[in-house]
Formats: structure tokens, sequence, C-alpha cells
């Protein structure tokens, strides 16, 4: 057998409870003894907690209740993972308490070397994000229960442009962390479509009879990027935009999430956008005048005359204080 069947072979006879001695196991495996000594050696490189009792009854056994650790994690899958769960809990994943656990267990049954090695480099690798608001976290663990388990919830909704929240019904058909907010795509029973709906808006949360059929391979992840990045091949609104400027201004505007995903053209001077025409006469002038001189509008006319106006009403507005 190739080793590492050899080496999970050695792993589960010894964690049956048993103890058992180099020659039992390379009996049973039909290997060399100086074979089942390297293999040993390299289960304790790894973690795994063998203990060698020395003496006429001796023998290897695995430390008591190893059932419930993690199994040959190498150095590098350990510190992925455990990176990976500082992400998700700075993303406000509802998980965290079982992250921590996981984690926990990670170092738990790491070997001297591997706990010293993490202890070094864990603490170098960081992230900034917005902190989820901690209201949003029973409302998270609620949704993720409804998705698995197929069943409707009840939401008072509020939305950006009302006042009041309003009762819904949806089928939540997954989540989505997008711009330091969480998000649940499902069917809105009021509205009888897919929508998305912001979790930090929902003020209560409950389930509802019933029971829904999610659509097989639908994404939740693909629908929300189609309704905020739409394709515009077809449209007949739209309206070529030049930006020219410096090199780290321009290669800032053709990362943003919005920008980037209309960049028709890129230059070492020069930045060309197709942008509907909505966004060329609100969004896109206030968000190029936080660039202040370092870009500079060229196309079209009337974008450049928008961005004067608008800057023009912001000196007026605190002149005139």
């Amino acid at each position: 057998m190739p080793k590492k069947d050899n080496l999970l072979a050695i792993l589960w006879m010894l964690n049956t409870g048993a103890k058992l001695t180099a020659g039992q196991i390379a009996e049973r495996l039909e290997l060399n003894i100086r074979t089942v000594y390297r293999y040993i050696d390299a289960l304790c490189a790894s973690g795994v907690p063998i203990i060698a009792d020395s003496g006429h009854n001796g023998g290897y056994r695995l430390l008591n209740h190893f059932i419930k650790a993690p199994l040959l994690f190498e150095l590098e899958e350990k510190k992925a993972l455990l990176h990976a769960a500082q992400f998700a809990k700075d993303a406000g994943y509802p998980g965290s308490e079982a992250l921590d656990h996981a984690a926990s267990k990670l170092r738990m049954y790491s070997s001297p070397e591997q706990e010293h090695t993490l202890s070094r480099q864990l603490p170098g690798f960081e992230a900034i994000q917005r902190k989820v608001p901690p209201a949003v976290q029973p409302v998270l663990a609620a949704l993720e229960q409804a998705i698995a388990g197929e069943y409707p919830v009840e939401i008072d909704y509020r939305t950006g442009r009302e006042e009041q929240a309003k009762r819904r019904v949806i089928d939540p058909y997954g989540m989505v962390y997008w711009n330091s907010k969480w998000y649940t795509v499902g069917l809105c029973h009021l509205k009888q479509e897919i929508r998305s709906f912001r979790t930090d808006r929902m003020l209560t949360i409950q389930p509802s009879p019933g029971h829904f059929k999610r659509p097989e391979a639908f994404s939740a992840r693909d629908f929300f990027l189609e309704k905020l990045l739409p394709d515009p091949a077809g449209k007949e609104t739209l309206t070529t935009v030049v930006i020219e400027g410096r090199a780290e201004a321009l290669d800032d505007l053709c990362l943003h999430w919005y920008l980037g995903h209309h960049l028709k053209e890129r230059t070492p001077g020069q930045a060309i956008f197709l942008l509907e025409d909505e966004a060329v006469q609100h969004f896109i002038p206030h968000f190029l005048l936080s660039y202040g001189k370092s870009v500079r509008i060229l196309e079209p006319q009337s974008l450049k005359e928008r961005a004067a106006a608008i800057a023009a009403d912001l000196a007026e507005y605190y002149r005139g204080e």
C-alpha cells in the first residue's frame, strides 16, 4: 500500500483503543518493523498524540479521546484553517462559537513545534473589516437553519426608503457577504419573485409554516452579482466615459467593484468605461470628485459639467456658513 494508506491504517488500528507493538503492526500490514518505526515517527511529527509504553506489556497507544481530534492536518493546513476562521469571525459568521472550539482542537492536538510556529505566524496575519452589529448574529443563525431546513421565515423588514417595517414571508435560498454586510437571497411571497434582503434591516425573524424546495443549482452569489452588476450588452442608453489621471488613481478606479465591471480599455494614462446614462449623471460624478485633482474627466462633456455643478454647489454651501 502507499505510505499514506499505511499511515491511516496504523492510525485506525490504534484508534480502536488497543495497545499494539511495532511487531504486531508490522505483521498485520506486512511491513518491515523499521518501516513501522518510521511511520510512527511521521505520525508523531504531524501532531498525532501517540504514547509509547515500555516494558513487558508495552506498546503504542493513542491519547484518550483522540477520536475527536482533527486527523493528519499538516502545519500549513492548520495555519490556513485558523486564518480562515479569523476572517469568518471578523465578517460576523454566525457560528463563531463553533469556530472557537474547532480552533482550540487544532491547537490542542498540535505538537509543541507546531504550536510554537502557529503562535509566531498567526498574529501577523489580520484583516480590517467593519464590525457586524451584534443584533445581526441571531438573524444570521436563524437564516442558516432555515436555509438548511428549507422552511420559510417571517420577517419584519425595513428598507432604506421606509420608516415603518413591513411583514414579509420569504423562502431563503442562501446568504451572501458583500461590502461588509450580510444579505439573504430568496423568494419573496409578497412579490412572488426572487429578491435579496439585508440582514441588518430584519427587525424580527421567526420560522413560518411550510417547506420549500430550493431551485437546483441555484447560486445566491451569482444572483446577487447579476442584480448588482447587470450585463450592459444590448442596452441602448450607454455612454463612453474617458478618465485620465495618475496611474495609482486609475488603478484604483479600475479595481472598483462597479467601474471595474464596466472597464473597456486601460492605457498608461487613461481608463475608458462604458456606463449607463443614469449612473453617469448621478453616481459617477460624486464618486470621481472624491479623487480630487488626481483624475480628470475627458469625456463626455455632460459628465464634466455635472461634476463642475456639484463642486460649485458644495463650494457655495460651505461659503454660506
